[in-house]
């Protein structure tokens, strides 16, 4: 069954519709109360959440960035943010080969091998998967009551993150790509710091969704942890439509509403999305502007030293 959900676009796609008909059943079961919780949110709110989640994005791509330095591929933040987010914009599209063949081919361009940008993108979710149910189960333990068993991910992923465990894994994730294995290990300081920059990324997101109405900070912010979680693991259904505002009505739906927790989910996905794209904008110039400066000052550069040549060869150089 995994190996059609892999394959199968069409499958993935009509998983993706019935998740998005059963969001829409909510809101329309629910519309006098959720209309009711989305016009009570101020548009400085919105704007404040935006904001929070806009910096949240920043920390994760100062990790994603630390991860590909620590790999060997040390570049500048405009660059790898220019790899980072205009590469995820094809996880919009059914199958999760695309954002990584958009990241790996932008990361060549600048000069990582496909291989360790493949392996920055594994670790990187795995840390902020790791991250993110850690934060649930210390802040929003009654999010596992009937998923008790993502619990038990976590000492896992703690074991997969072993600098040894690491690598031996990510070597046969790539060997079974067909790729060649890494160059190096990831140190464990490097590791260290990129989880210090994602844990204050979730902090940024956890503040999001406490801004747009939700039940305290802490709670607000292991609720959207486990939904957001909940989204990945459900891997087959693009982005995590659906699952992840599912998720966070079950976990803020008794201490706020259903229908409130489904208002905030709906915003939340469209902060997300809006933030996104700003990221990719932004980082997508910075790198054209990186570029272009670069060319120019080749193109000048090189010209200089064609012009000097002549006026060396007179003023003094052997032969003149």
């Amino acid at each position: 069954m995994l190996a059609r959900l892999r394959s199968s676009t069409l499958l993935r796609v009509l998983l993706a519709l019935v998740a998005l008909g059963f969001l829409a059943y909510g809101v329309a079961r629910t519309w006098d109360e959720t209309s009711k919780a989305l016009s009570a949110m101020s548009p400085a709110s919105v704007l404040a959440a935006l904001a929070a989640v806009l910096a949240g994005q920043l920390c994760m791509v100062l990790a994603w960035r630390r991860i590909l330095a620590g790999l060997g591929s040390p570049l500048p933040l405009r660059m790898a943010g220019r790899i980072m987010f205009v590469g995820q914009l094809g996880k919009y599209i059914p199958g999760t080969v695309w954002a990584y063949a958009a990241m790996m081919e932008l990361g060549r361009s600048q000069g990582s091998p496909p291989t360790r940008t493949f392996a920055t993108i594994s670790l990187g979710l795995l840390v902020n998967l790791g991250v993110a149910l850690g934060l649930a189960a210390a802040t929003a333990q009654q999010a596992f009551a009937g998923a008790w068993y993502l619990l038990l991910l976590i000492p896992l992923i703690i074991v997969c993150l072993h600098p040894r465990v690491l690598t031996w894994g990510l070597n046969l994730a790539l060997r079974l790509a067909r790729r060649e294995p890494l160059e190096s290990v990831l140190p464990g300081r490097a590791l260290l710091v990129a989880v210090a920059w994602t844990a204050l990324g979730w902090a940024c997101w956890g503040l999001h969704i406490w801004l747009l109405g939700g039940s305290g900070y802490p709670v607000s912010t292991g609720a959207f942890a486990f939904a957001w979680a909940s989204g990945l693991l459900v891997f087959f259904i693009p982005s995590g439509v659906g699952v992840r505002e599912g998720a966070l009505v079950v976990v803020l739906g008794p201490l706020i509403g259903a229908p409130v927790a489904l208002a905030i989910g709906i915003v939340s996905r469209l902060v997300f999305t809006l933030s996104e794209l700003l990221m990719a904008g932004l980082f997508f110039l910075l790198g054209r502007q990186s570029s272009s400066s670069a060319a120019v000052y080749e193109a000048q550069n090189g010209s200089g030293s064609t012009a000097l040549t002549p006026e060396r060869n007179r003023s003094g150089s052997p032969g003149s």
